[in-house]
């Protein structure tokens, strides 16, 4: 039998091979290096042009995403301003729908006080019928906050009294309110109609 000749490599040229690969390696390693995330504190003069274009996607998505959030603020407050209009369109058009609610029971009690003076000859009737409607619309807008201005007996207030004119009254004080022509009404505390009244002065 022929013996098989093994073929071996020499030590030097194993070692060359393995150098060869080594540089290879460095070479792909050197190449790729590039893809990794560019490092902040690296000045752009100092950069790769694959680098500068890594840092340029960077940099568009950031401006992307900042516009993309601009434009979605822009459209919710463009809606806030439509929907606060739209509001105090409504809180406008409906500010009152409470004491309306309110007065209409009083309307209707109007309504029934006419009807029935109709098929009565009764006075008391409809006497009744308007005290009832005048009871009802007081009641609603004293749930308003109206409330009326005391007036007669009460010394003269400026503030919420207006002196049609002075009367000579020996019963009470001089600067006292001895009469009212028309009643005065204060709403949550501001006077909306100061009470027109007489005012008592001495005796000449």
């Amino acid at each position: 039998m022929g013996r098989v000749k093994v073929m071996t490599e020499s030590d030097e040229a194993i070692n060359e091979r393995e150098n060869s690969e080594a540089k290879g390696q460095g070479m792909r390693t050197e190449e790729t290096s590039d893809e990794r995330p560019v490092e902040k504190d690296i000045p752009l003069e100092k950069m790769t042009k694959s680098q500068l274009r890594g840092e340029v996607a960077r940099l568009q998505a950031t401006a992307d995403a900042n516009y993309d959030r601009y434009l979605r603020a822009e459209a919710d407050l463009e809606n806030a301003k439509k929907r606060f209009a739209r509001e105090k369109t409504d809180l406008t058009k409906f500010a009152n729908e409470s004491i309306i609610k309110g007065l209409i029971p009083a309307l209707d009690n109007l309504e029934k006080a006419i009807a029935h003076a109709g098929e009565s000859s009764s006075l008391e009737t409809l006497i009744e019928g308007v005290e009832l409607t005048l009871k009802g619309f007081k009641d609603a807008l004293a749930r308003e906050g109206l409330v009326e201005v005391n007036a007669v007996g009460e010394p003269f207030d400026p503030n919420f009294h207006e002196a049609a004119r002075e009367q000579e009254s020996d019963a009470v004080a001089p600067g006292t309110v001895i009469e009212e022509y028309q009643k005065g009404y204060v709403l949550n505390d501001r006077l909306v109609r100061p009470a027109m009244v007489v005012v008592s002065r001495g005796a000449s």
